[in-house]
């Protein structure tokens, strides 16, 4: 009997650490808090209720810097900003023009499904350091 499609204790968890973060947990940093709370899952058992969640359309997947995905329990359309200095990762939430994607499309000729743009710069903690 397959487990797909059920929102098991395990999944709901890792669901409540994603959503309610605001600093888009690696997976590294999912298993800490779930041992903090203590919690015993296995990396196999978060890593798959990640892609379940993923493909759900629960949370989403980042790939900003680094190796490591960060995960977003914010799901509907927004932008990102990350600090050169500290890491730190922001949403932003301002519409991007429609005029860019139509202009993105002609260029290129494809079809523009969704938009992710990730912003670089200086957050304010490490702009008063």
């Amino acid at each position: 009997m397959t487990r797909k499609g059920i929102l098991t204790p395990q999944r709901k968890i890792i669901y409540e650490i994603v959503s309610t973060s605001h600093d888009h947990p690696t997976a590294a940093d999912i298993i800490e808090r779930l041992r903090v709370q203590g919690h015993q899952l296995a990396y196999a058992t978060v890593y798959n209720s990640l892609k379940y969640l993923i493909e759900e359309g629960l949370i989403r997947e980042l790939k900003l810097e680094g190796d490591a995905s960060r995960y977003d329990g914010q799901v509907e359309d927004h932008q990102h900003i990350i600090c050169r200095v500290c890491g730190k990762v922001d949403e932003v939430f301002i519409k991007i023009p429609e005029e860019w994607i139509k202009a993105i499309g002609v260029e290129t000729g494809y079809q523009i499904e969704e938009e992710h743009i990730v912003f670089k710069g200086v957050c304010p903690n490490c702009q008063s350091s």
